[in-house]
Parts: structure tokens; sequence; C-alpha cells
């Protein structure tokens, strides 16, 4: 038997996302995809998925989840709670970072998410229909299935009913500047326009989406007033457009595919997730690099999650968090996981 749920509340800013839509930009189509690779990647393994299925992505108010059909896994990633009500009317929290099986019947009701993107997984993952290769959804161009009230989503049942919960330390993203590569535009600024950037304080604004960051601080200043403009060319995730205003936007996960603003850095993959955590108001500050320690920083941090996906713990069923478990594992002595 396949599981199926159903939204009986979409809540807000919600929307399915896996891994992205590769291969399509010269058709003017974006990658979209989650904005926390990172973080969709542990919801996965806390339900036994492989990293690119489908996953709900909360920004604001989570949605509510009921399940029609076979015994299904859920469990969140992220600033993010929920309440697990059964079928009898039994409630309980549920906290992230372990996984909790659900029967028909019974309902999740997902929170508001406190910190940035926040993930919610299902075992199997959320099969909308594949648009592309990919499940994620690209509003401006309605690709993909938005989350709405009263749809009902595939996903896989559980086995037998004794199977056992997964459960995880919390994946803590690196801290300090978020590091750029330069250009590759960075000679349409004045000279002082870099040391500008690299030395000030930027505040993330409430204009911000999934299309792009925008920032508010020190405004960097072009060679000229026509430097402000060039002829539109491929655009990235990750690119800091800086239009005439001098006041920079880093391109996110849903960013067009050309553009004519010049692009004085570019956000190294490394640091992508850490942008996806920044809420409006944050502060921000860069730091460049060269190709050679961005790549090195891509090959850590693939690692470093590596290890945290080898400290995923199988529980008896419906079992908690038991914090002292984590003291033998290599990740947590190294500090890469800390208690709240």
């Amino acid at each position: 038997m396949n599981g199926l749920v159903e939204i009986s509340d979409p809540g807000i800013a919600n929307s399915l996302q896996d891994l992205g839509r590769v291969g399509y930009r010269h058709m003017g189509i974006a990658v979209s995809g989650c904005l926390d690779p990172l973080l969709a990647r542990c919801a996965n393994a806390l339900v036994g998925n492989p990293s690119g299925c489908a996953c709900i992505e909360v920004r604001a108010a989570g949605p509510a989840l009921t399940v029609r059909q076979g015994r299904v896994r859920v469990a969140l990633t992220g600033a993010l709670t929920a309440t697990l009500v059964r079928s009898g009317g039994d409630e309980r929290d549920v906290p992230p970072w372990q996984s909790v099986s659900l029967d028909p019947g019974d309902a999740l009701r997902v929170g508001f998410a406190a910190g940035g993107a926040a993930y919610v997984a299902i075992s199997g993952g959320f099969e909308t229909p594949l648009q592309l290769g990919s499940r994620s959804t690209y509003r401006r161009a309605e690709i993909g299935e938005p989350v709405a009230l009263g749809m009902r989503i595939p996903c896989a049942a559980l086995p037998h009913k004794g199977a056992h919960e997964y459960s995880a330390c919390p994946w803590r993203h690196d801290e300090g500047p978020i590091r750029v590569m330069l250009g590759p535009q960075d000679d349409h600024f004045k000279p002082e326009a870099i040391a500008v950037l690299l030395s000030g304080d930027y505040a993330v604004t409430a204009q911000s989406d999934r299309m792009g960051m925008r920032l508010e601080g020190p405004a960097l200043a072009h060679l000229t007033p026509a430097s402000a403009d060039i002829v539109s060319d491929g655009t990235t995730l990750g690119a800091i457009q800086v239009p005439g205003n001098g006041l920079p936007i880093i391109l996110l996960a849903d960013c067009q595919t050309a553009g004519g603003y010049p692009k004085i850095a570019t956000v190294i993959g490394a640091d992508l997730p850490r942008l996806a955590q920044l809420r409006p108001g944050q502060s921000i500050r860069f730091l460049a690099i060269d190709a050679r320690e961005a790549r090195q920083a891509l090959q850590a941090l693939e690692t470093r999650w590596k290890w945290w996906a080898y400290g995923v713990v199988h529980g008896m069923p419906g079992a908690e968090i038991d914090k002292d478990w984590r003291a033998g594992w290599p990740l947590y002595q190294d500090g890469w996981c800390q208690d709240e």
C-alpha cells in the first residue's frame, strides 16, 4: 500500500522543493530547489530517503498534513516544531531532528519557522508530478504544484508498524563572514567599492524572496553611471548584482538566468545554504577568497555532512531522543554539534 497525505492547511509561504531543476537555464528556466539544500538533505536522511526527495520548504507559518492512507514517517529540520494529533484526539509535540510515524487519520500541524528556511520530509518524498525532471515549485513560471488546501500527495508507506524512528543532533552551519569570489564584473566598480563591500555591514531587507536577497548598507560606487548597466549576460545562484543605487542583491534559487546589472562578486557554493537562514534585519559581512579556497570549503562541507549522516541513529519505535548516545560519535566530540 502506498502512503497518501492531504494538505488540511497550506500555511503561509510554503513550497515543495527538491534539489532543483538542472539543465534548463539555456531555456530561461530557473533551477529553483531548496534554499538550504543541506537542511533538506538532513530531513530526508531522518526519514530514510535519498537526498533528492522533495520536501516542503517552510519559511513562515507551516502547513498541516492529514494522513489518508498508509503509515508514513515525517521529520522536521531547522527552527521548526509541530504538533501530532492522533486520530483518537491525543496530542504530542514533535521536535525537529527526529522522525515520527503517523497512521491513517493522524494529523501533523507544523508551526512557524522561527529562523530561516526549514523543512518537512516524508517517507519516500512528496511525490507530486515531475516537471522537467524536478518536483520543485517555481511560482513565477507556474512550474510545479503549490502547497494548496485539499491537495493530496502520494508518498511511501512504511512496511510495518514496528519500523524504528531516526534521530540526530542538529546541523550547525558555519559562522563568520559569507565568503565570495570577486567578479565577474568587479572592474565596473571604483577600487574603493571593493573595500566597502568587504568591510561594510549589510542588513537583509524585508524585500528579499526566493529570487534574491536585497541588502541595505554602504552603497557600492560604479566607475561611471554607465557602468551600472551591462549587456545582459548569464547569472547564477549566489551572484551579487549591484544596480544603479549601489545596493547589492544576492541572487537565490529562483533567480533569473540573465541580467543587465554588473556582478561585483559571487557567493561560494559552500556558503549558499547559510543565506537561507538569514532573516530580515540580520546583518551580513563578506570575505573574499580564491577558487582554490572555495573548492576546499565545498569539499570540507561535504565531508562534514557525511559525518553528520553517519551519526543518524535508528532508535526503537516511537523512541524519544536520548542525548547520551551522542557522546560516542566523532562529529559530536569534534564540536560540530552542540546542545541547545
